[in-house]
């Protein structure tokens, strides 16, 4: 199973803004930290911003934060948003009768059934999970360190 780039993206960007829920993120910023491209990412955040996982605000000191909880947003139901489609063939198209064996396919079973699993997996983590190494993360992005005397915020209800 591959995902595509922008399922990817979505992923990084929605663990970067749990790895820093102390305060807004910008697309700049995130775009500079993976070392990726800001358009794509634009493109990706105001997708996650009408699918509820974000929150965007505009203007001056503006940016994205998490719309609810690290530990509400499970990572299956992120990728079943940003996949166009699960097919790991094409003969999981609707209409596709180019198959000759179609009707009695045990393969298109068996890698529906995987697709499955793959999801169930994912399904079984959520954001939280994947920011629990916090400090490891924030070094390896380098994210400046919260200021003395402010705690980190969790990310919005």
């Amino acid at each position: 199973m591959r995902l595509t780039v922008y399922s990817d993206y979505a992923l990084r960007m929605l663990m970067y803004l749990a790895v820093k829920n102390d305060g807004l993120a910008t697309i700049a910023e995130i775009a500079e930290s993976y070392g990726i491209s800001k358009t794509h990412l634009m493109k990706v955040a105001h997708e996650l911003g009408v699918a509820g996982y974000v929150v965007t605000v505009r203007g001056r000191g503006g940016g994205l934060r998490l719309a609810r909880p690290r530990e509400t947003i499970k990572l299956g139901d992120v990728v079943r948003h940003t996949e166009p489609d699960m097919m790991l063939v094409p003969c999981f198209a609707p209409g596709d009768g180019d198959c000759a064996i179609e009707r009695c396919c045990v393969l298109k079973k068996a890698l529906a059934r995987a697709g499955d699993a793959f999801l169930e997996v994912l399904d079984g983590y959520s954001l939280a999970d994947l920011a629990r190494p916090r400090s490891a993360l924030r070094t390896l992005l380098a994210m400046p360190r919260p200021a003395p005397g402010r705690s980190a915020r969790p990310a919005a209800s």
